[in-house]
């Protein structure tokens, strides 16, 4: 039991397979369900170029079945056994994850194996046309027609060089998309998506020995490919300022001011963490205090520090309020983060947004599926299971000088990417 000022951490056992493998066993009989997450260490920073969008089209290719599952399977076994189920894509993993009865378990260890070991002998242009076709739909659902979210693509192409990983969306392009051949994407699957490229994560109501076993019967017969490496981060800092605008069918200006930020592990992670709850975590932080109370000059604020495996980003973004020109709230933006730097932050502002962190942390932590994945995204990401932990208590041991350096070298020091969102009849466009 923690006290209410501790971190949390998670008991677990670690094995990893002939095959190369990672296994992490959470057992805990608080309910009588099992949650398994696979965690594929690839996301759109291992896509070449010409061929993006591949990794988050695998997120939807492999619930279309495997040699021994049909189209339509994955979905309708767990389900109908009463679990839950879904994948998501990021620049640097895959994850797919089911929670579902303790006395299911190896469905769920089947179907998993099944399309890591067997899916490309049920893999077909039919399937490809389909799915392509539903990720460049989710793409113009998602990030063409929404209001404000062209300038995604359009920040990321701006924040980093042409050759970052990160310069382009897990989402790909449409034009990279429409080209992939069959042989493109299957060879993208063969390279990728191996055991020992891999972590899987059980967590619930089971027996570990018996687990284990049962685990090494599903997987342990699937070979590994070799030659995985752990990525190298890729640090940038901006040397000058970039602009853009992105004329769109909104009816307020929004504004985003970015900047390359240090990656996972790094010492300035929870420094800055900490800097983004500070600017904007509530209506009484820095930025939102002043520019949607005092001053009325946008009508929402968000903050975020997002630290990745290679590299990370610091955003802010305001919607302008009605009659505020965009200009005008990118110059309160760089006032209000000039006046922290130089007169640090007010006092019982820290703490109290360390005592919020935490809250959250051991908020986040209470259910199985949650914690399952926690220990499955910080094997891979951070090379350790627990390194989540380790992150949420430099967050606590953090204090004001650090906070305030961090905001001074990183967004003072360092010339931000800026990207205007602005109503197509607007003169700035």
């Amino acid at each position: 039991m923690t006290t209410p000022t501790s971190t949390p951490t998670i008991p677990h056992q670690t094995h990893v397979l002939a095959n190369g493998l990672r296994v992490l066993l959470h057992p805990t009989n608080a309910a009588p369900v099992v949650s398994l997450q696979l965690c594929y260490h690839v996301g759109s920073a291992q896509e070449l170029p010409g061929k993006t969008g591949f990794a988050h089209l695998f997120e939807h290719l492999l619930f279309q079945g495997s040699a021994h599952v049909a189209s339509d399977g994955h979905f309708r076994h767990i389900t109908q056994a009463g679990g839950t189920l879904n994948g998501n894509t990021s620049f640097d993993r895959t994850l797919y994850y089911e929670t579902l009865p303790a006395n299911q378990l190896e469905l769920a260890l089947w179907l998993e194996s099944d399309r890591m070991g067997f899916f490309l002998e049920a893999f077909d242009q039919r399937k490809l046309d389909n799915q392509r076709d539903v990720v460049r739909n989710e793409k113009r659902q998602n990030y063409e027609l929404r209001p404000y979210a062209k300038a995604h693509e359009v920040l990321a192409a701006a924040l980093f060089p042409p050759e970052h990983p990160y310069a382009h969306l897990p989402i790909g392009s449409h034009e990279d998309l429409e080209s992939a051949s069959l042989a493109d994407v299957s060879q993208f699957f063969e390279r990728w998506y191996r055991p020992d490229n891999a972590t899987l994560v059980l967590g619930g109501d089971f027996e570990p020995r018996a687990a284990l076993a049962a685990i090494e019967r599903w997987f342990g017969e699937i070979p590994a490919r070799g030659g995985f490496a752990r990525p190298v981060p890729v640090p940038h800092r901006s040397s000058t300022e970039v602009r853009r605008v992105v004329p769109d069918d909104v009816n307020l200006p929004q504004v985003t001011l970015a900047w390359p930020t240090p990656e996972y592990n790094h010492a300035d992670e929870a420094a800055l963490q900490l800097a983004a709850m500070v600017l904007s975590a509530s209506r009484s932080s820095v930025l939102d205090r002043a520019l949607t109370l005092d001053e009325v000059l946008a009508k929402s604020v968000t903050c975020g520090a997002m630290a990745n495996e290679l590299a990370g980003r610091f955003q802010i973004t305001a919607t302008a309020a009605n009659g505020v020109a965009p200009e005008r709230l990118e110059q309160r933006i760089r006032e209000l983060l000039g006046s922290v730097v130089r007169g640090g932050v007010a006092p019982g502002v820290l703490e109290r947004m360390k005592a919020r962190a935490r809250a959250d942390f051991v908020r986040y932590l209470d259910n199985v599926s949650n914690r399952s994945g926690a220990l499955a995204l910080s094997d891979v990401l951070r090379g350790r299971s627990l390194g989540f932990v380790e992150a949420a208590q430099a967050v606590q041991a953090c204090d004001e000088a650090r906070v305030v350096d961090a905001l001074r070298r990183h967004l003072i020091e360092q010339p931000p990417t800026v990207v205007w969102v602005v109503p197509k009849s607007s003169k700035s466009a």
